[in-house]
């Protein structure tokens, strides 16, 4: 798929003809511009031959059963990138139905994460405003097939999105668009790794869109052996930017806690969590480990989870346990990595 050359290839039509091409595109998600029949037919063979609407995806699918879907995409450089699609309350009548699809912004990581496989690959390059939104764009086609529809998008896949800042904000505004995927502001969510100047740089922007912090540890020492970028962002220097993005937006900001078994899931760790985590509008995010095949890393047992639930339920802090998606696909957190990606 190829939509950064769209305007240029649109230049000398009417106006109006460049909105309607993006609408059939990102609103009516057609896959070829064949399908574009209110477009003259010499205009819809030169938009097939130049921007052509066709994905490299191969769909992975959760023996598990229908809760996820991991699709692996080749770029137009033969760079490959992983997106999952989770569906939350399929099976149930009663519960809320989202279609929730986790995107990429780059290829590889930086970050290098002791319990990440992305960042084991390495990095190659961030990817364009157009790159994030055919992730979306791919699945949105399948399930507008079930006539359903993409309902909420986080930036939880492969890269850290704040080092790609300018792409990710401008991927949002497009998804965000009425005249696009229509997809509310407040159903789009950013976690980072703590890079504090996207953290005040979003904090600027008018956007609702949620805001997530990679935290999984309560203090410096042992955050810095599981991501190395605390020694550039500390934690102190984090929350107190996440303070200052609460003050400015009034939005609740959601700390994500991998829990590894023997490394950050005791009483102590979760008194200490606790501590930190008792301010307005703090709410931790519980994920239990999805191994990726790191040396030394499990997943904590039941028995650890519960004790530290209970820790953080005792203190007053507000928190959740991640459902695991697609663990027969890798398709959880940290285990983003397309062996063929390079």
């Amino acid at each position: 798929m190829n939509l950064s050359n769209l305007d240029e290839v649109m230049v000398g039509e009417q106006e109006y003809r460049l909105k309607q091409a993006r609408e059939l595109v990102l609103k009516s998600l057609i896959e070829n511009w064949g399908e574009a029949i209110g477009l003259p037919l010499q205009l819809r063979e030169k938009l097939n031959k130049e921007c052509p609407l066709d994905i490299k995806g191969e769909i992975i699918q959760s023996e598990s059963g229908k809760d996820a879907l991991k699709a692996v995409i080749t770029l137009d450089d033969g760079l490959k990138i992983e997106s999952v699609l989770m569906k939350h309350g399929q099976d149930s009548a009663d519960a809320e139905k989202r279609n929730t699809v986790c995107v990429s912004s780059q290829v590889g990581c930086t970050m290098g994460c002791a319990f990440c496989a992305t960042g084991s690959m390495g990095f190659k390059r961030s990817l364009t405003k157009w790159e994030i939104i055919e992730q979306v764009i791919f699945f949105a086609r399948l399930l507008k097939k079930e006539n359903q529809r993409v309902s909420n998008v986080v930036f939880m896949g492969m890269g850290e999105p704040f080092l790609n800042y300018d792409n990710v904000i401008a991927a949002i505004r497009i998804l965000n668009d009425k005249g696009s995927l229509n997809i509310g502001a407040r159903k789009i969510s950013i976690s980072t790794c703590g890079v504090i100047e996207g953290i005040r740089n979003l904090a600027q922007e008018n956007l609702q869109v949620n805001l997530a912090i990679s935290l999984h540890a309560p203090e410096d020492e042992l955050r810095s052996k599981l991501m190395p970028i605390n020694i550039k962002y500390p934690l102190k220097e984090v929350l107190k930017e996440v303070d200052e993005y609460i003050r400015k937006t009034s939005r609740q900001v959601m700390f994500e806690y991998l829990l590894l078994k023997g490394i950050n899931d005791s009483e102590e760790d979760a008194e200490k969590l606790a501590k930190l985590m008792k301010k307005p509008l703090y709410f931790v995010n519980l994920i239990v480990y999805n191994p990726t095949g790191k040396r030394g890393l499990e997943p904590s047992p039941s028995n650890n989870v519960k004790l530290f639930k209970n820790v953080l339920e005792k203190s007053g802090v507000e928190f959740s346990e991640r459902y695991r998606f697609g663990r027969d696909i890798k398709a959880a957190c940290g285990q983003l990595a397309s062996k063929n990606s390079f």
